[in-house]
């Protein structure tokens, strides 16, 4: 029957989680008696990893050691609590018909435009640029686009 695991929490020198992380994944790889299950670094929550091992000595005793930890294992952590982590959040939220965006990359990078359009299952949005003389619409995907200023509209 296989060990109950929990998910402890290690806080970490902010800006230093992924190398942690592969630290701690190297020193697993080093120890076959090593009983860690998995490792995350979340690009979102800064200062933190997240270890998924039976108990919370297992997981002091391969951080021991390993540079950018700081202090002690915080403690448990619900599995629930993970959940926007663990689950992507479409490009397009946030972003609403009459938003000024500005176009993050390819031929239109750092022009500015509105939101005319949005395509939530393609993950698109439609723009006209502001700057152009004539309105021309452009089909962006939400990932290119950052917000600059909220608009009046609405959510299509």
């Amino acid at each position: 029957m296989p060990k109950k695991t929990s998910i402890f929490a290690l806080r970490t020198t902010i800006g230093q989680e992924k190398s942690v992380a592969a630290l701690i994944e190297k020193r697993m790889k080093g120890n076959p008696e090593a009983d860690i299950k998995a490792i995350m670094a979340p690009e979102s929550l800064s200062g933190y990893v997240f270890i998924e091992a039976p108990s919370q000595r297992e997981v002091n005793m391969i951080i021991a050691g390993i540079p950018h930890v700081r202090g002690k294992v915080v403690g448990k952590i619900d599995i629930e609590e993970l959940d926007d982590f663990l689950i992507p959040k479409p490009s397009t939220e946030g972003i609403n018909r009459g938003d000024i965006v500005e176009i993050t990359g390819g031929p239109f990078k750092g022009e500015k435009a509105k939101v005319t359009r949005i395509d939530p299952d393609k993950e698109d949005v439609v723009l006209e640029l502001i700057e152009s003389q004539y309105p021309i619409p452009v089909k962006v995907h939400a990932d290119y686009v950052k917000l600059v200023e909220r608009g009046e509209g609405d959510r299509i």
